[in-house]
């Protein structure tokens, strides 16, 4: 009964610990970040696609002032689907997100816990949470740039690890109990991959060599059974793929119809930072360029621990544990730096991170870990760092650790103190997010790459005629549905002010009419003929085949870990 009232109480502070840097965002108004308000005009145009039957939303009707926008396709949906629920349930827009955060927040504290106590036990687990929740580039995240997918994205590396981890020491045999254990870890390991990519697809895809490494360490020092672990890890992250496939598929597949690759192009190549930034770069609220990239004390002091602990131990798995990430620290810290331009040249994918600097987020995690590892290693024994004139009691030694932990533990939170706040809040009135919106919430990269980059006006009317004679009635308008009742005097060429993007159809009197799209005068808007007459015209989002296809993966995904899950609990219950 003791131990387990221990083993919950430990999260239980840490949920407590977590709580102090959120302290700011209990102030009333939003805190003025550098996305902040393009994430709640998003989280707005998500909602109303949801209210109107869109389970996965792609069309922001009222961004770009008025005119449409393709971003949520290309936008990582977990965190508006996250910020939904509690809009449902009765917060405003700017609360909803607020509390999108906290939760991100305190979730990816307990989750690096959960890992890290379940392999290195409770010491590393809560120091590495620390290092991993008290990073300075989290800060940037939440007070800087209001970075709601990349703090969300947070939350499931260590998760993935942990049930990679689980999947390892489980994989006994296919005998009945592991089995049915296998599958639950898996089911798990699934869902934790896909939200990861719909949290932020480019943080996930960085991540990939991390989870990749990591899985071989799991095979070769962990695994109980080689072949089942390969083939559950294996199955478990194709069907996390699988469940996410509805969001990354278009967006990889159909990126080619923005300005992603002409936006992004070379911006990155602007962006490299100077490596003792790493070690030190001053707090600011500044553009991108002048913002934090440090490490910090506390990390940096777990990374120089483990060096200690790769002299000390003479267990060959801690040792290649470490290099690997001495490794994965090495190239994410020089793949940000200048040195590293010929690999971007090279490697054009990388350009559509845009900022070399977003790896901190890998460096983050690694040095969490580094950190954690190294830090509860040489307070555990402390004792063999004695001197030999000293020998510490059992009493003295327990004493001495738990001081050293508690010294090491007030640093870590204490020295990020004075980036627990914003620079300021805005207290806009809700109508303000939630009304039409001058802009695209990016820099115009999603925009169609047969129109403007942004638009610079409210249109007259939803439709208009630019040929001929007509006289125009709107009817029922949703996102992505426009109704209108068009009585034609004579044959007419209408326009309607909607960015056209592949999916959009026209349909007059119920049969698909031609669309043009790429008329100078009408640029990236959707102009069609109309005979004269009167015809009911309805102009709809649909789906492409691209789209279908991948909503079909993720459905099928879905049914198989419903079916996985489901066989799991009936093999449970009839045990």
């Amino acid at each position: 009964m003791k131990k387990h009232t221990i083993t919950l109480l430990i999260p239980l502070i840490l949920l407590g610990i977590s709580l102090l840097p959120l302290i700011s965002f209990f102030h009333p108004g939003l805190p003025i970040t550098h996305d902040g308000k393009d994430h709640v005009v998003r989280i707005v145009s998500f909602y109303a696609s949801l209210q109107e039957g869109n389970i996965v939303p792609r069309w922001a009707g009222n961004l770009n002032w008025g005119y449409g926008h393709p971003i949520m396709m290309f936008l990582y949906p977990f965190s508006s689907y996250v910020a939904s629920i509690f809009r449902f349930i009765g917060f405003s827009f700017v609360d909803a997100t607020k509390v999108t955060f906290i939760l991100a927040y305190i979730a990816s504290t307990l989750s690096m816990y959960l890992w890290m106590h379940a392999v290195w036990g409770k010491r590393a687990g809560f120091i590495g949470a620390l290092l991993y929740g008290f990073a300075p580039y989290r800060f940037v995240d939440i007070y800087v740039r209001g970075a709601i997918g990349e703090h969300m994205a947070f939350v499931f590396p260590p998760l993935i690890m942990y049930f990679l981890y689980k999947l390892a020491k489980n994989s006994v045999s296919t005998k009945n109990h592991e089995l049915r254990t296998n599958i639950y870890y898996g089911v798990e390991l699934s869902i934790a991959f896909a939200f990861f990519i719909l949290s932020h697809n480019a943080i996930s895809l960085m991540f990939l060599p991390i989870i990749g490494l990591y899985s071989v360490y799991l095979f070769v020092f962990e695994a109980n059974n080689r072949l089942m672990f390969s083939i559950s890890s294996l199955l478990s992250m194709s069907v996390g793929f699988g469940l996410s496939s509805f969001f990354w598929i278009p967006a990889f597949f159909e990126g080619k119809y923005t300005l992603r690759n002409i936006v992004t192009a070379g911006e990155a190549m602007t962006r490299f930072v100077p490596f003792s930034w790493f070690f030190y770069s001053p707090w600011n609220y500044g553009g991108t360029a002048t913002l934090t990239k440090s490490l910090d004390i506390p990390q940096w002091a777990g990374i120089a621990a483990s060096f200690v602990l790769i002299w000390k131990t003479k267990e060959k798995k801690i040792r290649f544990l470490l290099f690997t990430f001495y490794f994965l620290l090495f190239t994410s810290l020089f793949i940000m730096t200048s040195a590293s331009e010929f690999i971007w040249i090279r490697i054009k994918i990388l350009q559509n991170f845009q900022f070399p600097w977003r790896f901190l987020s890998a460096s983050t995690f690694i040095a969490a870990v580094i950190g954690g590892i190294s830090i509860s290693y040489i307070i555990n024994n402390v004792n063999k760092f004695a001197t030999h004139n000293v020998h510490l009691s059992s009493n003295r030694e327990q004493g001495t650790k738990n001081l050293l932990f508690i010294i090491f533990c007030f640093f870590s939170i204490i020295v990020t103190v004075y980036m627990w706040h914003p620079k300021a809040y805005s207290l806009e009135d809700e109508s303000s997010y939630t009304g039409i919106y001058p802009g695209t919430t990016d820099t115009g990269e999603s925009s169609p790459i047969w129109s403007v980059r942004f638009m610079e006006h409210l249109p007259a009317n939803p439709m208009e005629v630019v040929e001929g004679e007509a006289l125009i009635t709107v009817g029922k308008r949703t996102t992505t549905l426009h109704e209108y009742t068009i009585v034609a005097k004579k044959q007419s060429r209408i326009v309607e002010n909607t960015l056209y993007f592949p999916g959009w159809r026209i349909f007059v009197d119920g049969i698909s009419a031609g669309i043009q799209f790429q008329d100078p005068m009408y640029r990236g808007l959707m102009t069609f003929w109309i005979d004269e007459g009167e015809h009911t015209v309805k102009v709809q989002f649909t789906d492409t085949k691209v789209r279908r296809l991948a909503s079909t993966i993720s459905i099928l995904s879905v049914v198989f870990v419903l079916l996985a899950g489901l066989s799991t609990f009936l093999c449970i219950r009839k045990k």
